[in-house]
């Protein structure tokens, strides 16, 4: 959120605390890895870069400040720009291109794969250590870098390993971080597994049409808009944390809420809400009034002070948030049938665009530059993008539906290669592709 008021309405903070943090310095903008908070749809992940704001979770304390609060928001426009706008994720075209990769991989598997790269608290530009001649051997053996062998971290280093972060989902700084050594050093084996078990995958989502429909990447955590077979816009995007999963399914778009109110899914309602409103009812305080959530008993709003916390009766009831700068959905919701009541949606804060890891929700799923997706599903409405934008300024609450509804796929794709001979891979999030926790990382 864009401060702690906005933030504390996101109902959903873990009981966990965030672990490895680190705070990058250098050349490229400061970056925090992320935090564990959550989204409209939940709370925070085990899994995380660190802190990165004062966000404050239900249930749980404080998160930690780091100095470092802004984002470099080149990177997600690089991330948006990979794999390159002629590429969606799941054209046909990527079939064939995967089993290439397969054949590629599984030659370095028979010649014995590669080396790990040792740790090492971190390393960039400049540096001379023995592990830059590991991390030159690793890059030199999936093509990233061509003829480097030395100890020093030259500009051809730094070049290669962002390449190998971009290709990988991950902040492309040019350092050697942990996260980034974590990826180096998934086994070739892995990596030609889940190139196998993501070539099923892509033959049962591909789409071969020139239609318009929209993907959302669950482990890249990224959201396409594909027309004539070409990406229009990518979005990064904050998919479901670990005990929260955004769901694999496949729907149709048919209506946007404009300044919606927000009605507390169960999850949020019991794992967060109630256990919040008994620890601040311990204190004499009120959760509801606090944070402006209104109960309904039967459709009747009902007075915060009667709910009786440490009983039953919270269970029974309903919750909503008004419209407005403070609602966790932002200015727009994206509704699409379905069985898990998830939904795409905007988000008062965009700090979590920024980071590496972007599993905070409890499934629904977050959408950076929303207003360009929303326009282009508008379009055959006759609406544009200077109408989101009035929305969005004036806070007027409408419904609208599409003329025709577009394809909307949630798909798990975890390896996958383009025609341009660029092998992706991203972390096995939700563990998925049965290669254990090496490749989540």
């Amino acid at each position: 959120m864009a401060d702690v008021k906005t933030s504390i309405n996101w109902l959903g903070r873990t009981f966990g605390k965030s672990r490895d943090t680190k705070v990058w310095r250098g050349r490229a903008a400061s970056v925090a890895g992320v935090m564990l908070a959550v989204a409209c749809c939940g709370s925070a992940p085990t899994y995380a870069d660190g802190a990165g704001t004062n966000w404050i979770r239900f249930g749980g304390r404080p998160v930690d400040t780091v100095a470092a609060q802004s984002y470099d928001r080149s990177f997600v426009r690089r991330w948006e720009k990979n794999p390159p706008r002629g590429y969606p994720t799941l054209a046909k075209d990527n079939i064939a291109a995967t089993r290439k990769a397969i054949k590629r991989y599984a030659a370095i598997v028979e010649d014995g794969g590669w080396e790990d790269v040792p740790e090492k608290a971190q390393i960039e530009l400049g540096v001379t250590h023995p592990a830059v001649l590991a991390l030159q051997k690793r890059l030199t053996a999936t093509g990233e870098l061509r003829g480097a062998a030395s100890n020093y971290f030259d500009f051809a280093t730094e070049k290669a390993l962002k390449r190998f972060q971009a290709t990988h989902g991950l902040t492309p700084t040019g350092r050697l971080d942990d996260r980034t050594r974590k990826a180096l050093n998934v086994s070739a084996k892995i990596r030609l597994r889940q190139l196998r078990t993501n070539l099923s995958r892509l033959r049962r989502h591909a789409v071969s049409d020139k239609g318009r429909y929209v993907v959302v990447n669950i482990p890249a955590a990224q959201i396409e808009a594909v027309e004539k077979g070409r990406v229009y816009s990518r979005h990064t995007g904050v998919v479901g944390k670990l005990d929260r999963k955004t769901p694999i399914l496949r729907s149709r778009i048919h209506e946007l809420n404009f300044n919606p109110v927000w009605r507390l899914p169960p999850t949020v309602v019991t794992k967060d809400l109630i256990p919040k409103g008994r620890q601040m009812a311990r204190a004499e305080q009120n959760v509801l009034v606090k944070y402006g959530i209104d109960a309904y008993a039967g459709g009747r709003k009902l007075d915060p002070e009667k709910v009786r916390w440490n009983s039953s009766h919270p269970y029974k009831l309903r919750y909503r948030q008004k419209p407005g700068e403070d609602n966790p959905l932002g200015f727009v919701k994206i509704n699409f049938h379905n069985a898990h009541s998830v939904y795409l949606h905007d988000t008062p804060s965009d700090r979590l665009f920024g980071r590496n890891f972007r599993a905070a929700s409890s499934g629904c799923v977050r959408v950076s530059n929303v207003e360009k997706l929303v326009a282009w599903l508008l379009r055959d409405k006759d609406m544009g993008l200077r109408d989101v934008e009035r929305f969005k300024k004036t806070g007027e609450t409408k419904t609208v539906r599409l003329k025709r509804s577009i394809p909307i796929k949630l798909v798990y794709v975890t390896a996958w290669a383009t025609e341009d001979g660029q092998v992706q891979f991203r972390r096995d999030l939700y563990r998925r592709d049965g290669v254990g926790s090496r490749a989540m990382y």
